[in-house]
């Protein structure tokens, strides 16, 4: 009790002569009263406008790489493109094997006119000869390879003497009389013993 009366007192002096304010108005605007309880807390406001778009910042560093994916669908055909420049020539091949196996020909000519008989014409004049299977110097061929052959005469005949007794084979620059030959297939022996038993 002590204590309000004081607080009256203090109150009314505070209010001064002549005043007529009441005491309890009087002593609350002289004194605050005790703080209240905090209220609760308000509903959330609305959402404010969006704010502008910020400037754009620097480059990132390089990720990590990825793992490989799946290999895609094989794709269609596209358009056939145009011809290409001709390449460069190959490198030659090796010399094949010849078809024929065996090999025999010549062909020869006569240099000089002759009228002799009972005797081989001496062909002296080679056209090919590569084999040697024609001997140039007997006039003879020689058969080393067995087998069917072509052969051929060419030659010009001369007469000489009114009664025409006299006959030879001509020759000079101009008109040559030849004579050749080539095998046309090869016969030869399975085994040693064919030949015996021919």
């Amino acid at each position: 009790m002590v204590t309000m009366s004081w607080m009256l007192l203090l109150c009314v002096l505070a209010g001064g002569h002549g005043s007529e304010v009441g005491v309890q108005e009087g002593c609350s605007r002289w004194m605050g009263g005790v703080p209240g309880t905090p209220g609760l807390d308000g509903q959330d406001g609305r959402d404010g406008r969006e704010g502008r778009q910020g400037e754009t910042g620097d480059t990132g560093l390089p990720g990590v790489r990825g793992e490989r994916g799946e290999l895609g669908e094989v794709g269609e055909d596209g358009v056939q493109g145009q011809r290409g420049f001709p390449g460069a020539p190959g490198l030659q091949g090796q010399r094949g094997e010849s078809s024929f196996l065996y090999r025999s020909a010549f062909s020869v000519g006569l240099t000089t006119p002759t009228t002799t008989t009972d005797t081989p014409l001496h062909f002296a004049k080679i056209f090919y000869n590569e084999q040697h299977h024609y001997d140039d110097i007997s006039g003879k061929f020689r058969c080393f390879i067995p087998g069917v052959y072509y052969f051929t005469f060419h030659l010009t005949v001369q007469v000489y003497g009114a009664e025409q007794e006299e006959v030879g084979i001509y020759a000079d620059i101009n008109n040559d009389s030849t004579f050749t030959g080539f095998l046309i297939q090869a016969r030869l022996p399975s085994s040693p013993l064919d030949n015996r038993r021919r």
